[in-house]
């Protein structure tokens, strides 16, 4: 009797080589990446006010950081950072609605996850063609 009850798997326990057999829905993956967005702002936050204090603090050293950021190292740093911001805000406008109950179904769920992709990485592509100089 105690070997059946040994070999009987648990639910509820989850261990994370048990998350790889699972397929995450868009809205899911969306949702990670917001989490994922807000990590990588709030990591990079000291940076940029470094860089915001750096830049203010007098003319020689506003051409010294704008001579640092025509690197594509620092462009790369800069559209990574755009990318979070952009994804991070779309993606909050739609926990906004689905905060008042809107699209909480899942049909709508995966069209808005869909229009925040979307709308995110299109952002992102226009702040990267103005960043490298294309218009």
């Amino acid at each position: 009797m105690s070997e059946v009850v040994k070999s009987r798997p648990r639910f509820g326990v989850m261990r994370l080589i048990d998350a790889t057999g699972y397929r995450l829905p868009l809205a899911g993956f969306v949702s990670i990446l917001h989490r994922v967005s807000g990590i990588v702002m709030f990591l990079l936050l000291p940076f940029i006010l470094f860089l915001l204090d750096k830049s203010l603090t007098s003319e020689l050293s506003f051409a010294e950081l704008q001579g640092l950021a025509s690197g594509v190292f620092v462009k790369l740093v800069i559209l990574a950072l755009s990318w979070a911001f952009l994804h991070h805000f779309c993606a909050g406008v739609r926990h906004l609605f689905m905060d008042f109950h809107y699209g909480l179904d899942k049909h709508t769920a995966r069209q808005s996850a869909v229009t925040v992709l979307a709308l995110s990485l299109t952002l992102t592509a226009l702040v990267a063609l103005k960043l490298f100089g294309v218009f």
